[in-house]
């Protein structure tokens, strides 16, 4: 496996980390003390100190022949086929209190997303550019809230058991300063083609803030783990292209369109995610090509072996192109050696304005040695769907 030299990698990382302001507001020592959340804001919470069920929640879960209070005490460990929503308008996440606990979240695996880049190219349909060669991620510097306070760890549930990816607290144009979005993999909320909507979708912002060992964390407290709390998906959108058209006969078919938009809502408190971290990113949908942009950043918080999930990781580097059809749109491709659990993390560029802006997410990495990762460009149909859910969900 190739290697940039660190020299090399430290230039080419200047620019982009001394721009990428993501540190929360108030410079305080511990995040909680000038962001923790309000229960005198929102929704009444109730005696368990839990958000407003959505209005029309129960009914959906009806329509479908579901028991709202049955789906909390375990039924939704049923994936039968015919139980298992997967439909655009079928999304449903209820918080179920304290279901993510420590032991859980430990055994919360990745969901690996592999393909072979030889055997997708093969016919030489569109652009690929040589491969890029292998940078070493490096971890994010502790506190993560103070560096990197809008990436975040999510935790779901799958048919093959508690599952991991990253995630961004991207801004909501409609709602300013008070944004409930966060930006993630379309892999990481829907199993495609197969399957339907995975459950018990939960984020947690600057996870692990101190880089605790898993040994260290052991022994964590809650605001070791969640200095920010948790935030529930109570709204989830993905791409129609992934909810419809990845199979495993088809892998690669639609990793093109693997992006995904969480509306989320604290399990406890009542304000925004923006406003309870201080901070978040806009989203850049015209972008430019691998060929014309500058560096990019990866950050997220791999699994696989060698990492150990717990940890918080970037990558640096200039893209190049992978193309896996003729017809969807070229990828962005960097070296990385990040590994599955960075899937849906966020891909950060700096603008000439400055600013710093979510360009694309991990999507998929080598079947084999890791040594790069891909992520889709975010183009029109992007907008389109993160605008829905800012206009539809957004002040919810």
């Amino acid at each position: 496996m190739r290697s940039i030299r660190p020299t090399a990698v430290r230039l080419a990382a200047i620019g982009l980390v001394s721009a990428l302001a993501l540190t929360a507001c108030g410079g305080e020592d511990d995040p909680k003390a000038a962001d923790k959340p309000s229960t005198s804001q929102g929704a009444d919470t109730g005696s368990d100190d839990l958000p407003e069920i959505p209005a029309d929640l129960t009914d959906r879960l009806k329509k479908h022949g579901i028991d709202l209070d049955e789906w909390k005490k375990g039924g939704w460990k049923n994936w039968d086929k015919d139980q298992w929503l997967r439909e655009a308008e079928d999304f449903v996440n209820p918080v179920i209190k304290d279901l993510w606990k420590p032991e859980r979240m430990e055994d919360a695996k990745d969901p690996v997303q592999t393909i072979d880049t030889k055997a997708a190219s093969s016919s030489d349909a569109g652009v690929t550019d040589p491969e890029p060669a292998s940078v070493e991620a490096q971890e994010e510097n502790k506190p993560y809230w103070k560096h990197a306070a809008p990436v975040g760890k999510i935790f779901f549930d799958t048919p093959e058991g508690a599952a991991v990816c990253s995630g961004t607290v991207v801004k909501d144009p409609n709602n300013p300063g008070k944004s409930n979005l966060v930006w993630t993999a379309g892999h990481c909320v829907h199993a495609g083609a197969e399957g339907g909507w995975y459950r018990n979708i939960a984020f947690i912002p600057a996870y692990n803030k101190d880089g605790k060992s898993p040994a260290e964390l052991q022994n964590a407290g809650a605001q070791d783990i969640a200095p920010y709390g948790q935030f529930w998906a109570d709204w989830v959108s993905t791409s129609g292209e992934w909810i419809d058209g990845t199979t495993a006969a088809t892998a690669g078919a639609s990793y093109e369109y693997d992006y995904a938009v969480l509306h989320v809502q604290p399990e406890q408190g009542g304000k925004s995610l923006e406003e309870t971290i201080g901070t978040a990113l806009p989203v850049d949908f015209d972008a430019p090509s691998a060929t014309e942009i500058g560096t990019m950043g990866a950050w997220g918080y791999p699994q696989a072996p060698p990492f150990n999930g717990v940890q918080m990781f970037k990558c640096l580097d200039k893209p190049v192109r992978l193309s896996l059809t003729q017809s969807a749109p070229t990828m962005f491709r960097i070296g990385c050696t990040m590994t599955a659990g960075s899937s849906g993390g966020g891909w950060f560029h700096v603008k000439p304005d400055k600013k710093t802006y979510l360009v694309s997410n991990t999507s998929i990495g080598p079947a084999g040695s890791a040594g790069w990762l891909a992520g889709p460009q975010l183009g029109q149909g992007a907008e389109q769907l993160f605008l829905q859910m800012s206009e539809k969900y957004g002040d919810k």
